[in-house]
């Protein structure tokens, strides 16, 4: 029998990130998180690669997306992917909120820094 189970998730009760991030509804191959206002950073962010795949959709503020030597404006209404295992870092320009879904989930106790 399929999974029929429906799951809620309210974002002001939700486990946050050593990032800022918010964890919100997660099923067995894909999950939620938003990053809200997050601010500009004092230096700048690392690239880094991740083990699962992200596709994101900004809600306001403006940041830079730099993917494998391209670099990528992301503004209101922008959706962005970012490939598994791809070589990326994000600057942000103005106080940005989005909401990614990420496949294999990221997890808070198993990928807290993702």
């Amino acid at each position: 029998m399929n999974d029929t189970t429906v799951k809620k998730v309210a974002s002001k009760h939700s486990p946050k990130g050593a990032l800022g991030q918010k964890y919100l509804a997660s099923g067995k191959s894909l999950a939620m998180r938003l990053w809200e206002g997050v601010q500009a950073a004092e230096k700048e962010e690392e690239e880094h690669r991740r083990d699962y795949e992200t596709v994101g959709f900004v809600i306001s503020g403006k940041a830079e997306l730099h993917l494998e030597g391209q670099k990528v404006l992301l503004e209101p209404g922008d959706s962005w992917v970012v490939p598994r295992d791809a070589a990326h870092r994000y600057r942000i320009l103005e106080p940005f909120t989005a909401v990614e879904a990420t496949h294999p989930p990221a997890r808070i106790h198993d990928r807290d820094s993702s």
